[in-house]
C-alpha cells in the first residue's frame, strides 16, 4: 500500500468538528499520537524488563505503529500536506546528514 493510498482511507474514519478551531484539533491529535506512541513504549518496557518476550509483543507493537500513522495521516491532513510529502522531506532530510556524517548527532539543525 502507497501512503497516499493509506491517507486518503485513514482520512475517512477521521471525525473533523469544522467548528473547532484548527489548533485545537491539532493539539487533540497531538496528544493521540503522543498516547500513542506511550503505548508502543508500554509494550518495550514489558520486554525489558522480562515480562514478555519481543516476538510476544511484535504484533501488538504493528497495531501500535499503526494508530501512530492514523495519527500522522490526520495531522498531515490538518496542516494540508500528504504522508508522501512528509516521508520525502524526512528522507532527504537524513541522506542530508548521512552525507554530512551528522547521522548520529543531536539537535533539528545538524
Amino acid at each position: 500500500m502507497h501512503l497516499a493510498d493509506y491517507q486518503a482511507k485513514a482520512i475517512k474514519t477521521y471525525k473533523v468538528d469544522e467548528n473547532e478551531p484548527l489548533k485545537y484539533r491539532l493539539a487533540r491529535l497531538t496528544l493521540g499520537i503522543c498516547g500513542e506512541s506511550g503505548e508502543f513504549a508500554e509494550k518495550i518496557k514489558k520486554v525489558l524488563r522480562g515480562d514478555k518476550e519481543l516476538g510476544e509483543v511484535v504484533p501488538e507493537l504493528e497495531k501500535e505503529l499503526g494508530d501512530v500513522l492514523w495519527y500522522c495521516a490526520a495531522i498531515s491532513y490538518e496542516l494540508t500536506t500528504h504522508l508522501d510529502r512528509i516521508a520525502a522531506l524526512n528522507l532527504e532530510k537524513l541522506d542530508s546528514r548521512d552525507r554530512r556524517g551528522v547521522i548520529k548527532g543531536s539537535g533539528d539543525a545538524r
